[in-house]
């Protein structure tokens, strides 16, 4: 029975420490577009900051529509009784005291636009903030594209590298033979060596991407990052229907969304400063006690005289020359962002045409080119020179292909901005 209890115990360690040991430490961020952006969502201080002042920007709403405080006051009047005894701050010594409660009242609908002034000014907050998050996702979106577009560029040099060590072994063979001049092979070791030297340029460039994303996730700077996963697919052809899209960058943008609400603001504070014309109230009650009672009530009604005219219609006149320019600028915003629209769209567009062109066409082509003089070049026929053409046309159509891709990312995370969504 010990043994088996033994033998128990022994496999609960064993099944414990095996799964300690299948733990695996927490997967790098950089493969997944999502993750960087949940990540980003999470730690950008610059959003924080922008959600933070929306939040703030809400909670004035309440206090904007409240009623001011009541005022209490408290008179002692006549304090020496007729210089009677000494002066005393006791209410029951003194000639009488009077209590005052105050309470403002502004005209009627006065707190309804202070309230709704704020609550929009809070919308135009949250469509800021929105606004900086469409602003970082693009970023976020582009950058992500660049790594990829980088290490694609690095990947072909490799692979090129590769095929002029081949060619260069090949011309060393034919230059054995006595069948070409040592020319050709210094050029295949030149050519290396110009693709040894971009390689050291792309990793430069890589290494900055990698800071740029990692402080767009407030990451340390040299923070490891992972390879970046296949690319976003791009969006069909029906997705990208321009009158459909424009209609959602109207609705959902959200700087037009916050321009909207500056422009109704200014809308109400106009009104507002027309509700100025008219008078405020202070309405109180006033008892008065004499020794230990109270045997007088008073109450009074205060209006503030809206004498100043012309000064009201400078502000009447200022208000509107603000509402105006609230119009103005969103009207100028929406003209602006149905142009970059259009512009992202037609580059999109470009792109994968040039995408498919440089698959389907250039591509084949290059490589058949190569083919038929890397033969001609070995039996004699091609000089090394047009070979090379013929190796820089391959190098040339895959970079066309990559950039192409890396256009229409970057065109794709423009248009997302602009619609204030993904596709």
């Amino acid at each position: 029975m010990q043994n088996l209890v033994r033998i128990s115990a022994l496999a609960v360690l064993l099944s414990l420490a095996g799964a300690a040991g299948a733990q695996t430490p927490e997967a790098l961020p950089g493969a997944s577009l999502k993750g960087l952006l949940q990540l980003a969502k999470e730690r950008n201080p610059d959003y924080a900051s922008m959600r933070f002042e929306a939040q703030a920007a809400t909670e004035r709403v309440t206090p904007a529509g409240a009623l001011p405080d009541p005022r209490f006051r408290t008179e002692l009047m006549d304090i020496t009784r007729m210089g009677e005894q000494n002066p005393t701050l006791l209410p029951a010594n003194v000639g009488s005291t009077r209590y005052t409660l105050m309470q403002d009242l502004p005209w009627f609908g006065k707190r309804d636009l202070r309230r709704d002034i704020a609550q929009l000014e809070a919308d135009g907050s949250r469509g800021k903030a929105d606004g900086a998050w469409t602003e970082l996702a693009a970023r976020i979106k582009t950058t992500q594209a660049q790594r990829h577009y980088l290490r694609g560029n690095e990947t072909l040099t490799r692979e090129i590298l590769d095929l002029m060590l081949r060619l260069e072994k090949i011309a060393q063979v034919r230059y054995a033979g006595g069948l070409a001049a040592q020319q050709d092979v210094i050029r295949a070791q030149v050519e290396q060596t110009n693709m040894r030297n971009e390689l050291v340029a792309l990793e430069a460039e890589r290494a900055q991407a990698d800071v740029r994303l990692n402080t767009l996730l407030a990451r340390p700077a040299s923070a490891a990052l992972a390879a970046p996963d296949l690319l976003t697919a791009l969006p069909s052809a029906t997705q990208l229907d321009h009158d459909t899209l424009a209609a959602r960058a109207r609705s959902r943008n959200p700087q037009l969304f916050a321009e909207e609400a500056r422009s109704r603001a200014a809308e109400k504070n106009r009104d507002l400063t027309r509700l100025n014309r008219y008078p405020d109230f202070t309405l109180s009650i006033s008892p008065t006690q004499y020794q230990s009672a109270v045997k007088e009530w008073g109450l009074m009604l205060e209006v503030n005289i809206p004498l100043q005219q012309s000064s009201r219609r400078a502000q009447e006149r200022e208000s509107e020359a603000m509402y105006a320019a609230a119009q103005s600028r969103q009207e100028a915003l929406a003209n602006q962002l149905l142009s970059d629209l259009a512009e992202s769209l037609a580059g999109l567009a470009a792109a994968q045409s040039s995408a498919a062109l440089a698959r389907n066409n250039l591509l084949p082509q290059a490589e058949l080119t190569f083919s038929s003089a890397l033969a001609g070049y070995e039996n004699g026929k091609v000089d090394f020179a047009t070979l090379l053409d013929a190796q820089r046309q391959i190098r040339q159509a895959r970079q066309t292909r990559i950039k192409a891709q890396f256009e229409g990312q970057m065109r794709l995370a423009e248009i997302e901005k602009l619609i204030g969504e993904d596709l």
